[in-house]
């Protein structure tokens, strides 16, 4: 019997697929289903099953499935220890049957075997386990060919078994972490609901550093530990930590370098059950590919040249709280096989050493690389990925999110001015067409080195256009052409300098002359060289 083998490709876009389907999803029935719906596309099996253990009648029932009827899904209910889907919840392992019919622990409770007569199956079933707890089962029949007849597994077979079980065994892993995650978020809106009876309404509230909780300001604006924004694409990335945070679920937080993938990573931990626990961040790409391994596993006396005595790890250093990977995609292929073990077994070893040490952590990964080219590439092991992309949080960049630049701008002043005692009340309308038209390749980090900028250059509590970094004042960000540049910067900055006088004398051309050092008549001159209007600054 030869087994079908799913191709890399395929297997990526399967994952993918169920990966969206469980986050984008609400309802949990419906989950299940469009879940076995992209399976059957994508495997090409014959039915398909998801079982859930009932641990008050200590009864499995069929809790969605592909393939079969009402009535035969009705029907398809289990002891521990029954049947083949029994035997799996028992002994919480995997099982591979080559011929279903030829099997005698296959009790065909659905009675679907009739449909299925003539038809050779092969059938696979994974445990689903919420951490060393079996809650159920994912099963699946697949077709072999009608003339591969032969029952003797050749080492081709078993790979291609193999493939099929870890891909399973991924698909049941996303399953139990969202079926939790959503658990615990209708838990959290019944609280909710039965505590303020205006709730769910559609009006966001406010919540301000640590909250994610607290009621109040009608402006949808959000802030988690200094994420600040009001755009949709933030509130969707504040609803995917509320959601996230109260489980013990690994993360991956993908997005462009600066965005603030780290900020997310703080406000999971703070609004998590280890808030109180240790926080440990590390970068996996700043230290060389020789030190990692030891910075992050530690390591024993003696173990190389320079190791004078034993030394913890961030994982241990992180036991019972939370450990934050920050371009993990940066790490070595042997690092990565042992961060699967960790995240699979809870267990690792120091360098040099034979004893296996515990650890109770949650990971945080984070990274601004395509994981998935990366697979394609072969630089990032696909098992780990699929570990790490349980519940994937995307952050957007700032180009994306331009109605958040102004409240990000204001957020910036008030603590630079706080730390560089300073008074800065405002930001000029050219200095605030400037940051609305620039792309921001370096996203909120870039925006706030700009702010920073301006703040210390002021010498008149306000950020001025000539106070920004030449990157936004070139023809790109302005709109302005190339040719006559310079002109047209001195152009652009005395046009700005004149307005600002105009607009702090109320218009009074005497008051603003003065204010710039220059006779009524060149003050005339310029006003009239820039077509400006000074009456409508009167009112």
């Amino acid at each position: 019997m030869k087994t079908p083998k799913p191709p890399k490709p395929t297997a990526i876009t399967l994952l993918s697929e169920v990966s969206r389907a469980l986050v984008n999803q609400e309802d949990i029935s419906k989950v299940l289903r469009l879940v076995l719906s992209i399976m059957s596309e994508q495997m090409e099996m014959t039915r398909g099953v998801i079982t859930i253990l009932n641990r008050d009648t200590d009864e499995i029932v069929i809790n969605e499935s592909f393939g079969l009827t009402e009535e035969e899904k009705a029907r398809g209910r289990y002891k521990p220890g029954e049947g083949l889907i029994g035997h799996v919840v028992e002994s919480g392992r995997h099982i591979v049957v080559p011929k279903i019919d030829e099997e005698p622990r296959f009790l065909d409770r659905t009675g679907s075997r009739e449909r299925f007569s003539g038809k050779q199956l092969c059938f696979i079933c994974v445990p689903i386990k919420m951490g060393h707890e079996v809650i159920g089962t994912l099963s699946i029949d697949k077709p072999t060919g009608e003339n591969e007849v032969s029952t003797s597994f050749d080492m081709e077979c078993h790979e291609r078994i193999n493939e099929l079980v870890d891909l399973l065994t991924i698909i049941g892993t996303m399953i139990s972490q969202a079926v939790r995650i959503k658990q615990l978020a209708a838990e959290e809106s019944e609280t909710r609901r039965s505590l303020d009876p205006h709730f769910g309404n559609g009006l966001m509230a406010y919540y301000h550093d640590d909250a994610l909780g607290h009621a109040g300001s009608e402006e949808g604006i959000l802030a988690s530990s200094s994420i600040i924004g009001k755009s949709k694409a933030m509130l969707s990335v504040f609803k995917m930590i509320g959601k996230i945070s109260p489980t013990n679920a690994t993360a991956l937080i993908l997005g462009e370098s600066g965005v603030g993938k780290e900020l997310v990573a703080s406000a999971i931990h703070n609004k998590s059950r280890r808030a109180d626990e240790p926080f440990i961040k590390f970068n996996c790409a700043a230290l060389p590919e020789s030190i990692v391994e030891s910075e992050l596993f530690g390591h024993e006396k003696g173990a190389f040249t320079g190791a004078t005595a034993t030394r913890q790890g961030r994982f241990e250093m992180a036991d019972r709280g939370t450990i934050f990977l920050d371009e993990v995609g940066e790490l070595s292929l042997p690092v990565q096989a042992k961060l699967l073990r960790i995240l699979q077994e809870k267990e690792f070893e120091r360098v040099g050493g034979s004893k296996t040490l515990k650890t109770d952590i949650r990971v945080i990964a984070a990274t601004n690389r395509d994981l998935e080219q990366e697979v394609t590439k072969g630089r990032f092991r696909e098992d780990l990925y699929y570990r790490l992309n349980i519940f994937p949080i995307t952050v957007p960049p700032l180009r994306e999110r331009k109605s958040d630049i102004l409240l990000l701008a204001d957020y910036f002043i008030e603590k630079y001015n706080s730390m560089n005692f300073k008074g800065i009340r405002r930001i000029s309308t050219r200095a605030i067409d400037l940051l609305m038209r620039y792309h921001w390749p370096g996203n909120v980090r870039e925006l706030e080195n700009c702010i920073e900028r301006g703040v210390i250059l002021s010498e008149d509590d306000v950020i001025h256009g000539y106070h920004l970094p030449p990157s936004l004042q070139s023809a790109e960000s302005s709109g302005t052409p190339a040719a006559g540049s310079l002109q047209q910067r001195l152009d652009a900055i005395e046009h700005e300098m004149i307005i600002e006088a105009l607009k702090r004398t109320r218009g009074n051309m005497s008051k603003a002359s003065r204010q710039l050092g220059l006779s009524e008549r060149v003050m005339g001159l310029r006003v009239k060289k820039f077509d400006i209007d000074f009456r409508k600054y009167r009112s």
